[in-house]
């Protein structure tokens, strides 16, 4: 090896390009531009103002912090459903009003005062809500008109009453607690603010109600379609964002108990401001609670540190407008070109030096046509039976594409039935002792087919998480084929973590070690992962003598042997390797060696551009996805093996034509069957010398009682 290439292949090892795509991919990414925006505020006046960080200053910020917070969540509340609510200003002012007229001239406890306060202002939104979802006006002018309106009512109530509350003191423990107490450190708006946030985020990022007023911002009328009540939840969200603006009115008339005729004007502004800052989308449907507080935090710095940097008056308002231009503009890139890198920089092919094949003029693998004896089945009434299985009673069954099991009636098998929907893409097939169907479904995981009355259950559809994973592995993209070990485990193979079942050519086109061989346990009801970094892991077949299990990595084109007992116990070795095709499905022959099915043909074109992985990075780039270089899947061919490895002979179909692609087989009596993913049609061929009273089942579980020989 040079030493270019081994450099290379150093490089690919130690600075996996595909991190940075994962990291580009997960939602917290959105997060990133706010959070350094915030710490970059905080850092810089710190460093400008005198005792920033000292404990008295840190205190008088968390209060106003705990006020401002709740308006910002408010604005964030409509922003989401693709609203904007210009009224919290003088709605803030409004509930601050009519707390401190409850307490001083009502005489009201702290309690229901409160809770007035927050229906007024909750009904200030409902005003808002019963305009702009259910008459459908537009959401800046309404407000805008609310502002205004409101804010006369409250400086029509500041012209008759200011002077009586002015006369009064109000005072309570509840009270004092609410202005001045707290818990610890934190005070008491912190707190509010605290319980408030847990809830808003698990509404919107864990419930069912968040997930609608999301998508409901991201498209009004497709939400519509899908029967979404988009007037109700686009009024309840000006609802919510008037109750929490009351809350906030009503902590800050207790810190001051004033009320100015000043009091929350420009507040609708810094909290947009804060809003936007914070990574909320402004045009709706992509949000979050933290986003929210991240740009409130901000917001609160540079308002505070431009009023104590004694900067003129209007300093403080032009900040705000820069941020929010900045926002804005950060958004608006931010959405336009997130996906145009992600597309660039997701895609990560890594460096592969494939061994030569075999040859295919001469050996075992030398072409032939014994393919061209295949009978067919089905053809034309089946389509993508990616994998074929019998049971013991001579039935065969195979999925299709529209995810049902399909039952074959014996010996013709030309009358068939739906013998179960299971949904999703069926591939690998297994009975278990007690003849109940265990499925691999791609994008959805390993189900089961009870045979008593043919119910449908989830057997896993998750496992154990990576400990230094990017993206989240728990969950099963694609469970490809599976066996029972004599124990009862299940083995299965997910072909690949970082893509779904119809982006196969991608995971080709990298090459890296996405895929795994997951085991479930069902007598503790377990699911953890056997093995990581395979190469496209694929077909799966558990030993006859039990102790190992056989599974092909098919990008790799090679066949490995991992142990379950014995000395070599959880170590894997290489048993078959430089194949000429990529190995798919895995299965036992009655002689005791093995069938694998190759569902396609290597390519010099291929084995080349996989060592030049820069190459592989700029086509995934530049061209179409029907373009690519990526494996060839139209070819059938079936070989034999033994335990040593020993390739004993193959089955081909030159011509293509009567079984072009082949993902399955299984021996059963004398025949071997043939499933492929992208046919019509199911084929069966018969086999010489081979023993006619052999069946799959048998020879993992015996044959029952009164079975036919």
């Amino acid at each position: 090896m040079s030493l270019t290439n081994t450099l290379k292949k150093w490089r690919y090892r130690w600075f996996p390009d595909h991190v940075v795509g994962e990291i580009l991919s997960k939602n917290w990414i959105d997060n990133a531009i706010p959070f350094t925006i915030m710490v970059i505020t905080v850092i810089i006046f710190g460093a400008l103002l005198p005792n920033f960080y000292g404990g008295s200053n840190i205190g008088i910020l968390a209060r106003q912090y705990g006020e401002l917070a709740l308006v910002v969540l408010a604005m964030t509340t409509v922003i989401l459903v693709g609203g904007i609510d210009l009224s919290v200003g003088s709605n803030f002012a409004l509930g601050n009003f009519m707390m401190l007229y409850f307490l001083n001239i009502a005489d009201l406890p702290v309690g229901l005062a409160a809770l007035l306060v927050v229906l007024i202002c909750g009904t200030v939104g409902l005003v808002n809500g019963l305009l702009v979802g259910y008459l459908r006006l537009r959401a800046f002018l309404t407000t805008l008109v609310t502002l205004i309106i409101v804010r006369a009512i409250v400086d029509l109530l500041l012209l008759q009453y200011a002077q009586q509350m002015s006369m009064s003191f109000y005072s309570s423990p509840l009270w004092d607690a609410m202005g001045m107490g707290g818990a610890w450190v934190f005070p008491f708006s912190f707190i509010v603010l605290a319980v408030v946030a847990i809830i808003g985020h698990i509404v919107f990022s864990r419930s069912g109600v968040g997930w609608r007023l999301l998508a409901i911002g991201g498209s009004r009328r497709s939400a519509y379609n899908m029967g979404l009540p988009v007037r109700r939840l686009v009024c309840s969200a000006y609802v919510v964002s008037g109750m929490l603006v009351g809350l906030a009115g009503v902590l800050y008339a207790a810190r001051l108990s004033g009320a100015g005729s000043d009091t929350g004007i420009g507040l609708e502004v810094s909290a947009l401001t804060a809003a936007i800052l914070g990574g909320n989308s402004l045009g709706g449907g992509r949000g979050s609670v933290s986003k929210a507080l991240m740009g409130a935090v901000t917001v609160l710095v540079l308002t505070n540190g431009v009023l104590r940097l004694g900067l003129n008056s209007g300093s403080g308002p032009m900040v705000l407008g820069l941020a929010l231009l900045f926002a804005v503009f950060i958004d608006v890139r931010w959405m336009k070109n997130r996906q145009k890198l992600l597309s660039k920089v997701y895609v990560s092919p890594t460096l592969v030096e494939m061994p030569e094949p075999r040859p295919t003029n001469s050996g075992p693998f030398a072409l032939n046509d014994r393919l061209n004896a295949v009978e067919v089945i089905a053809q034309g009434e089946v389509e993508s039976p990616e994998d074929v299985i019998l049971d013991d009673e001579d039935f065969l069954y195979s999925g299709n594409r529209h995810g049902d099991i399909i039952r074959y009636f014996p010996p013709d098998y030309t009358r068939h039935e739906v013998y179960a929907h299971i949904g999703g893409s069926p591939l690998g097939m297994a009975f278990d002792p007690a003849g109940n169907l265990l499925v691999c479904v791609g994008g959805m995981g390993l189900y089961k087919i009870t045979k008593a009355d043919r119910s449908v259950s989830l057997v896993t559809d998750e496992t154990n998480r990576s400990l230094f994973s990017v993206v989240d592995d728990s969950r099963l993209r694609l469970a490809d084929d599976l066996d029972i070990a004599p124990d009862g485990k299940i083995y299965f193979s997910e072909a690949t973590v970082r893509y779904e079942m119809h982006d196969w050519p991608v995971d080709a086109l990298e090459s890296r070690g996405n895929g795994r061989i997951i085991c479930h346990d069902p007598k503790t009801g377990r699911t953890t992962t056997v093995l990581r970094n395979l190469t496209f892991p694929n077909g799966i077949c558990t030993a006859h003598d039990g102790k190992s299990i056989l599974f092909a990595e098919s990008w790799a084109c090679r066949i490995n042997r991992y142990w379950l007992e014995g000395p070599k116990k959880g170590t894997t070795e290489v048993l078959v390797d430089r194949l000429p095709g990529y190995p798919d499905n895995i299965n036992r022959a009655s002689d005791g060696t093995y069938w694998v099915a190759l569902m396609g043909m290597r390519s010099p074109a291929l084995d080349l551009a996989l060592g030049m992985p820069a190459f592989r990075k700029r086509m995934a780039r530049r061209i179409a996805a029907d373009q690519w270089l990526y494996p060839n899947l139209n070819i059938g061919c079936v070989a034999r093996f033994d335990d040593a490895g020993e390739v004993q002979e193959t089955l081909w179909d030159r011509r293509a034509a009567n079984h072009p692609m082949i993902t399955s087989m299984r021996e059963h009596k004398g025949w071997l069957y043939l499933g492929g993913i992208t046919n019509n049609r199911i084929g069966r061929i018969r086999l010489s010398d081979r023993d006619e009273g052999w069946t799959g089942f048998a020879s993992y579980w015996g044959k029952k009682k009164g079975a036919s020989a």
